[in-house]
């Protein structure tokens, strides 16, 4: 649990939520700004939209007559207010702890990076942590992909499912297994190298080290400098194989990734990924 220091302060927490609710933009979180809107920034009722909570809970806390709010859902209303990180660590003071977790503070996606999600809904894009967690989804992303945010503990690493969970590969095309294997040993290597012996890189390597015996063959091969191919398939347990193109864009900042997932206009991968793209996870929601 994170440290809490008693200090919750009801007021300067509801004056920091409103003053942030005020200065955001519908622009600012892909909505169309319409005009009956006469106050400035966003509705109570779109920000709480934007934090996972309730409208009227988000009220309570912007009055200053709220109860504190858990780590999570400071966390939570973080990402949705688009905060700086350093605007995120003033909320955590404001709401009576110490800092965020630092589990939390890997989760925060920076405005930055929400901005152009906001912009690919229609897209099949998903934001990365430095060690391969997923931090926020597109619908299509979820279609294709399954729902990746929902683990926790070192199951949140991508890398650790790979070797660890037969289920994270089963929407790779057999062919694609041993080089992504090769490929998520040799950047965790390159990770341990930049990072050192006492980061969480090094840490999820021992364990790997400890529980797959194909990460270990890998790791011995002392293997640097690789990196992802564009060129990815995939298997659907509903619409099949596709092939499709994945790039990668660094926010150097904070260590995280953006990976869009395109497919070549006309081909039947297009035709595939654009029926993932309408249907969401309305219908395909095979993932548990």
């Amino acid at each position: 649990m994170g440290a809490m220091d008693h200090s919750f302060d009801r007021s300067s927490l509801g004056a920091f939520l409103h003053n942030r609710r005020a200065a955001l933009q519908p622009e600012d979180v892909g909505l169309r700004r319409g005009q009956r809107r006469r106050a400035p920034g966003l509705r109570r009722e779109e920000v709480a939209e934007l934090c996972a909570m309730s409208a009227d809970d988000f009220a309570r806390l912007e009055r200053g007559d709220g109860p504190q709010p858990s780590e999570q859902l400071v966390a939570a209303i973080a990402r949705g207010l688009r905060l700086t990180p350093d605007e995120r660590d003033h909320l955590f003071l404001l709401a009576g702890y110490r800092t965020a977790r630092r589990n939390l503070r890997l989760q925060h996606v920076s405005p930055g990076l929400m901005r152009v999600m906001d912009g690919l809904a229609d897209v099949t894009a998903q934001v990365m942590g430095p060690m391969g967690e997923t931090l926020l989804q597109t619908p299509s992303a979820v279609a294709l992909l399954g729902d990746q945010t929902q683990y926790t503990g070192h199951a949140r690493s991508a890398t650790y499912r790979w070797f660890t969970d037969p289920a994270a590969r089963e929407r790779y095309h057999p062919d694609e297994h041993d080089t992504t294997s090769r490929t998520n040993a040799a950047l965790l290597r390159t990770a341990v190298t930049r990072d050192g012996p006492d980061s969480p890189a090094a840490d999820l390597a021992d364990i790997l080290l400890r529980t797959s015996d194909e990460f270990a063959r890998l790791w011995g091969r002392h293997e640097v400098g690789a990196r992802w191919s564009e060129t990815k398939r995939f298997v659907h347990p509903e619409v099949g194989e596709l092939g499709l193109y994945c790039q990668t864009l660094l926010e150097p900042d904070q260590g995280q990734s953006l990976l869009i997932i395109t497919a070549t206009p006309g081909t039947e991968s297009h035709e595939k990924l654009a029926l993932l793209t309408v249907l969401g996870t309305d219908h395909f929601c095979t993932d548990t």
